[in-house]
């Protein structure tokens, strides 16, 4: 059996723990079952919540057991941790949708056949809709003490911000009530999740202690951030989600290819399983070759493949490669074409008179209006100079106009100035 607190260690994925030699004593005595939580507030999951459902698939190979835990009652709820102001309870429908959504994307990381030790997904719901409020505080609440609970980080934050209402206040109680359920249904010892939710962990090995008598353990993994300190997980646009229906698998990928040589190593260890060997040698290539980007490529390459499959990987390779001359823009499908001009700066015009995009503005004009050159002389002077390429092609003449016959798909165009400027035309036709 591997020594997953080794392996855990070396890739940076242990932020704290309770009891250290507890609990390697308890994981090197043979399988444990252990979970991981994932609440139900927003339409999916993103790559903070990557983090942990990687460490449970860790775990997993390592020997072990994972439970996944959607928050169908948590969910309506909202945790505090780490937010300034209440949460805006959403309805049961859209909680009760977000939960068999965010089950199925759980369900792509976690191996749940027997051999593997059969993970499992459940949904707090089950123990807690039933619960009444009597039982609620008779039977649980009397285990919390109050001075500890307004000592969690997460409350006291919200307490210094102008103050916290009991819904969310309780949530830390529902949460530890979780630990205690699973302890008792299913022999689970170990709760993961991130550091900012330690607080909600402590607080379920307490619960069980003072219910139960057991000795059981949480471990968490840190926050991932950026060399200057800032949080991943956010882009322009919002997180970066691993449902290709919130952001395309295209740019998922280029959102990993386009990391500093700095963050890749670190990446390489939470992300991917590559070994430590693997990894050591891929920071030796960014050292000694940084212009070759090996890290990044690999980065990039290992998560869309763990996220979104091989095939829809090796699509966002090649969209990368062609829209820079290296490939073939017309063996891109369309959702793929369309996820890249997404990417890019572009622009949409009206095709001409028929609707068949005979009458469409002058490749210059085309480059202006993408913002890849600053103004139409100076696209016109790239056409002079050989720096204008039109779907791959160069283009030669100043006045060059596309016809039907250049656009991909019936309604693309892709416009490079030089070797790196890229920009993209949509061609509406209604």
């Amino acid at each position: 059996m591997t020594d997953i607190i080794d392996e855990l260690t070396w890739r940076g994925l242990i932020a704290l723990s309770t009891d250290a030699d507890e609990l390697r004593k308890a994981l090197d005595a043979g399988p444990v079952t252990l979970y991981g939580g994932f609440d139900p507030t927003a339409a999916g999951l993103h790559i903070g919540n990557l983090v942990l459902l990687l460490t449970m698939r860790r775990f997993q190979l390592a020997g072990h057991r994972p439970i996944a835990l959607v928050g169908g009652a948590t969910g309506l709820i909202g945790d505090p941790s780490g937010k300034s102001a209440e949460r805006v309870l959403n309805s049961r429908e859209v909680v009760a949708e977000w939960v068999e959504r965010i089950r199925r994307e759980v369900s792509r990381f976690l191996d749940f056949t027997a051999a593997a030790g059969g993970a499992e997904i459940v949904s707090n719901l089950e123990w807690t809709e039933p619960l009444s409020a009597l039982e609620f505080l008779r039977d649980i609440g009397k285990h919390f003490p109050v001075n500890q609970m307004l000592a969690r980080e997460s409350v006291r934050a919200r307490l210094e911000a102008g103050g916290i209402s009991y819904t969310e206040f309780s949530y830390q109680i529902l949460q530890a009530n979780d630990y205690l359920e699973l302890h008792r249904r299913h022999g689970c010892t170990v709760q993961l999740g991130g550091s900012d939710q330690w607080g909600n962990l402590v607080a379920g090995v307490d619960l069980i202690r003072r219910v139960a008598g057991a000795s059981v353990h949480a471990l968490a993994t840190p926050l991932i951030t950026k060399p200057d300190g800032t949080k991943y997980g956010k882009t322009e646009g919002g997180a970066v989600w691993i449902s290709p229906d919130l952001m395309s698998p295209y740019a998922f990928y280029q959102f990993w290819l386009n990391r500093s040589d700095e963050e890749v190593p670190g990446l390489l260890r939470v992300f991917t399983f590559r070994s430590r060997e693997e990894i050591e040698a891929l920071e030796q290539q960014i050292r000694d070759s940084p212009a070759a980007r090996a890290g990044q490529r690999v980065l990039a390459g290992d998560v869309t493949t763990l996220v979104h499959g091989p095939a829809e990987t090796a699509q966002a390779i090649a969209a990368s490669r062609a829209l820079f001359g290296q490939g073939e823009l017309a063996e891109l499908d369309e959702p793929t074409l369309a996820a890249a001009l997404a990417e890019i700066p572009s622009t949409t015009v009206r095709a001409g008179p028929g609707g068949d995009g005979a009458e469409l503005p002058a490749i210059a004009d085309l480059m202006a209006a993408t913002g890849i050159v600053p103004s139409k002389s100076a696209a016109r002077r790239a056409i002079t100079e050989g720096g204008a390429y039109l779907n791959n092609r160069r283009v030669t003449a100043a006045d060059a106009q596309p016809g039907p016959g250049d656009l991909l798909h019936g309604r693309f165009l892709i416009i490079r100035r030089g070797k790196r400027t890229v920009g993209g035309v949509t061609v509406d036709r209604s």
